[in-house]
């Protein structure tokens, strides 16, 4: 077992490098599968999500292999049994992306029940209705979700609400599907243009994706290409705030500021500074930081991957903050471990009334998931004393080296490793 051992109060200064993005890395890596040649992908993260994502592809027969240590070369032509393993799927969300990927190419996908963060129910329902609007049957038994068709062919899809994998899938399903599909009320997320900007390179037929409405006209082959993964917002955004919480003042390079305009909004609102340049942010404190009011929505709006990073922030703002996040069910369970460091929240409904205290305390927490595993770890940050946080493979699933980075930006945080009472630093 591992957790994370901090000693806060240090303010931290210099630069980062942002990782690729862990949510275009995910879907990308599953579309190699609709190509018909060797790919090399570059800018990879090395977390645990994409490990699991290549243990897929070898399991089902796929060549799979890091040729540096942030470059994935991918070669699924020899593919041959469209089943995802039981327990490979059931550790993480993006494996319900293999069910597009093997029914756009092989007419047949069968994916046990997706698992990943415990943020509450969260349905394919809408993934099952582009399926079968493009011509495809679905079953589901024994936890396995089966979808299988004779042939695809393109259609109109309109989606009930906004959803992020839903329209991804569509995407992997309708690519080399007959025809003209039109998805409606398609999510305009960031790595969802990254996603489309792949497969155009390979030879596919996609237009508007970053937009309300996608067109896809079908593509019967997908040349192999070299492509490199967009950076992370998410990552860059939790060093944004792990900045502005240590009234610090740190340079995160390899970003793309405009998708990262709605963070650096609300970290302006706050009292922190945000400067821009063409592919880095600066952020800093010369003043103090307040309250402010945020609501998560999907993009271009406020992230909730970013609101427990914010909610954390929140928590020694002067003032009262309101933080809604109506998006997932569970998104909120991170409150009771910093109120073990001294914060002050409570949860109503979908909300989180938020009064700032003057300072945190270091405790023994734990990780509920991946992104209140990153809350926890600004809270430490910024406390005086000893922060430990438990569980923190959540953490790992979307952040490339995250103690490393920070160390050398000045933070005490150090990984340890423990068996029960016996613990052993490492070295």
């Amino acid at each position: 077992m591992e957790k994370f051992v901090i000693h806060g109060g240090k303010p931290l200064r210099g630069e980062v490098t942002v990782s690729g993005a862990k949510n275009a890395a995910v879907a990308i890596v599953a579309a190699t599968i609709l190509c018909d040649e060797q790919c090399i992908l570059e800018n990879v993260p090395e977390i645990s999500d994409i490990a699991i994502c290549v243990k897929i592809l070898k399991e089902m027969g796929a060549a799979v292999s890091f040729t540096g240590k942030n470059t994935l070369k991918v070669d699924t032509r020899q593919i041959k049994n469209p089943v995802v393993p039981y327990e490979l799927a059931r550790s993480m969300r993006a494996s319900s992306y293999f069910i597009g990927t093997l029914l756009g190419r092989f007419h047949d996908a069968s994916v046990p029940t997706p698992g990943g963060c415990d943020l509450g129910d969260r349905p394919i329902d809408q993934h099952i209705k582009a399926f079968n609007a493009l011509g495809a049957k679905n079953e589901n038994a024994n936890g396995v979700i089966r979808v299988y068709a004779d042939h695809l062919v393109g259609a109109q899809i309109y989606f009930d609400f906004n959803t992020v994998g839903g329209t991804i899938n569509a995407i992997f399903a309708a690519v080399k599907a007959d025809g003209l599909t039109i998805i409606e009320n398609a999510a305009k997320e960031p790595h969802i243009v990254d996603l489309a900007n792949f497969l155009n390179s390979m030879g596919a037929d996609i237009r508007g994706a970053g937009t309300d409405v996608i067109k896809i006209r079908g593509t019967k082959f997908l040349k192999g290409i070299t492509y490199a993964i967009i950076p992370d917002q998410i990552e860059a955004g939790t060093y944004m705030v792990a900045a502005a919480a240590t009234h610090g003042d740190v340079l995160v390079r390899n970003v793309i500021p405009k998708h990262l305009e709605s963070i650096t909004a609300k970290l302006r609102m706050i009292g922190a500074t945000v400067d821009e340049f063409d592919e880095s942010v600066r952020v800093y404190v010369e003043k103090p930081l307040v309250k402010t009011n945020v609501k998560t929505l999907p993009h271009p709006g406020f992230p909730t991957d970013m609101q427990p990073q914010l909610s954390a922030l929140l928590s020694i703002c002067e003032g009262t903050s309101f933080v809604t996040d109506d998006i997932f069910d569970n998104r909120f369970r991170y409150a009771g471990e910093l109120r073990r460091m001294g914060a002050d929240i409570s949860i109503e409904g979908k909300v989180a009334v938020i009064q700032g205290v003057k300072e945190l305390t270091g405790a023994p927490v734990k990780a509920t998931d991946l992104r209140a595993g990153a809350a926890l770890i600004i809270a430490g940050l910024c406390a005086s004393g000893i922060t430990e946080i438990e569980d923190i493979y959540h953490i790992e699933r979307g952040y490339e080296q995250i103690d490393e980075k920070l160390r050398k930006l000045g933070a005490d945080i150090r990984r340890v490793y423990y068996n029960n009472a016996e613990i052993a630093l490492s070295v």
